[in-house]
């Protein structure tokens, strides 16, 4: 199943407390950094649209940051890394779901936790079900807040993310947060329970 959620949703919770109850947890950004990893195949690409002086000619290792600068400098360099990036991510995730130690150990469930939605939505057929964390944006604020976060950074953040009536609109299962962790937990528990994995 796919995971989403916008910046302190308690996504991250959910995905935790899934994974103890027994699910396996694959986490989409670290794929992303994975496809980006020496010798992989969208490094080769990525040079090739944003320049070979992006590796390290010793290490074959990618400069992020200046990756970064080059991509998002405007709109459109931003979708063509996008575009480079998430066909490799896709093939990825494919074979962890099938070869890898999901295929080997046939969890339960496995969870995606999936930080844009909208992004993904090309890949959203690998998932049974997409569960969204869903929080009214001024409590999320308030515990960005709490954790230390600027409330302008989190402003920013949310205005770069699906809105809320998007993420409700493509879920299967909305998971409320406005309570406790407690409360949450709760809710995560009684969903793994409804699916008959207890």
């Amino acid at each position: 199943m796919f995971l989403a959620g916008g910046t302190a949703s308690g996504k991250s919770t959910v995905a935790r407390e899934l994974e103890r109850l027994g699910a396996w947890r694959i986490d989409l950004d670290e794929l992303s950094r994975a496809v980006l990893a020496p010798g992989e195949p969208c490094v080769a690409e990525v040079c090739a649209a944003f320049g070979d002086d992006l590796v390290d000619p010793e290490t074959g290792m990618l400069d992020r940051a200046l990756l970064a600068r080059r991509a998002f400098a405007d709109e459109p360099s931003a979708e063509l890394l996008e575009k480079i990036e998430l066909p490799h991510i896709r093939a990825m995730l494919v074979r962890m779901l099938t070869s890898g130690i999901c295929g080997q150990r046939e969890p339960a469930c496995c969870v995606v936790e999936v930080p844009l939605l909208d992004r993904v939505e090309s890949m959203v057929d690998l998932a049974d079900e997409v569960v969204v964390v869903a929080c009214p944006l001024e409590v999320r604020r308030e515990r960005a807040r709490g954790r230390g976060m600027d409330v302008g950074d989190f402003d920013r953040r949310v205005a770069r993310q699906p809105s809320d009536e998007y993420l409700r609109s493509h879920a299967t299962t909305v998971i409320d947060n406005t309570g406790d962790e407690k409360d949450l937990l709760v809710r995560v528990r009684a969903w793994w329970d409804a699916h008959g994995w207890a």
